[in-house]
């Protein structure tokens, strides 16, 4: 592995077996993985409730505390949480703050949570977003989660219309957008383990690893 922290970051797809690929990548190289970990992390630095980090994961705010968020971060540094802050604004804050110290900290494995634009710029990162056809995604999530087909579906509506408002939001970037990652693979092309070779060799091609 390279002598830089290797941070690889994963947008994915509801059903795309996105979170399953982080997995099999941070076990390839012995690094940690951050998806849930993430928000239990920036929990306890933050001392917020963990719960309230969970109702509020990957969901849209308004544009009032959007536009208060970036204002601080657009000079480069992050605003304190406390005070009569809201609650979201804190929320996003202390996930970014949890994102950059994790990246300082060693080489690992990011699911999520605009995680690819918090730390844009590192040279270290490979940003990846893992898609897949629908009728896969929706066979995957009846599987995993015992579900009917209609269910299912109304699952993955629900959850990518949500991903992609917080992240479109939140950065200067489009959810899904080629023109957003590094590298987009679709899963039902390749496979779970297909894609984490294809990515375990982007990493290696970028120098990272």
């Amino acid at each position: 592995m390279s002598s830089r922290n290797a941070i690889i970051t994963i947008g994915r797809q509801t059903g795309s077996g996105g979170r399953s690929i982080g997995r099999q990548i941070a076990k390839k190289l012995n690094v940690p993985f951050y998806d849930k970990e993430l928000l239990e992390r920036a929990a306890k630095e933050s001392g917020l409730c963990k719960e309230i980090f969970e109702e509020h994961d990957e969901k849209p705010t308004n544009s009032f505390l959007y536009s208060l968020v970036m204002d601080g971060f657009s000079y480069g540094y992050s605003s304190p949480i406390g005070g009569d802050m809201p609650m979201d604004h804190k929320l996003f804050i202390a996930q970014f703050n949890t994102i950059k110290k994790i990246a300082a900290e060693g080489s690992c494995v990011i699911v999520g949570r605009c995680a690819d634009y918090a730390l844009a710029g590192n040279p270290g990162l490979l940003s990846v977003f893992i898609h897949g056809n629908t009728d896969d995604r929706v066979r995957r999530l009846m599987k995993l989660y015992d579900l009917k087909e209609n269910k299912a579906r109304e699952l993955i509506l629900k959850t990518d219309k949500k991903r992609s408002s917080y992240y479109n939001y939140y950065t200067d970037k489009r959810w899904g957008s080629a023109f957003s990652y590094d590298l987009c693979l679709n899963s039902s092309a390749f496979g779970l383990e297909g894609c984490a070779e294809a990515i375990m060799h982007a990493a290696e091609a970028k120098g990272i690893l």
